[in-house]
């Protein structure tokens, strides 16, 4: 297990203050690029349930947000990353689809979130430290 991870999973155990998608990828290594905690959860707030209206999933987006903070912007890594968890999900990036999916499949919603959450977390982690940011 990594710090990133272990954090994330300390972090989407609380019940309060709740920890969205993207604040479970984002808050974990805010620190570690220059931004606190508090900012990170803020920033990552209006990311929950893909936007507030089924868009990208959350998890999406917060990893985003690290790779954004690590100055990893280029759109062969970014599109690598989309390619990923794509390919774990049936093509499915956008919440309100990979909900449907987890629901049909008779899963927990939490855990799916959970799931999602460390899976980009994950990926992120993989990345940055392909790329010697970590």
């Amino acid at each position: 297990m990594s710090i990133y991870l272990d954090r994330s999973k300390e972090l989407r155990a609380l019940e309060t203050p709740h920890y969205n998608c993207a604040q479970g990828v984002l808050v974990p290594f805010a620190e570690k690029f220059g931004v606190n905690e508090e900012q990170a959860y803020k920033i990552a707030s209006n990311f929950a349930k893909g936007m507030k209206m089924g868009s990208v999933c959350g998890a999406v987006t917060g990893a985003l947000m690290v790779l954004g903070l690590a100055g990893v912007d280029d759109a062969q890594t970014v599109s690598a990353f989309l390619r990923a968890v794509r390919g774990n999900h049936e093509g499915c990036l956008d919440c309100r689809d990979l909900l449907r999916k987890n629901t049909e499949l008779g899963h927990n919603q939490k855990q799916h979130c959970d799931n999602m959450v460390f899976e980009c977390l994950t990926l992120v982690e993989n990345i940055l430290r392909e790329r010697q940011a970590l």
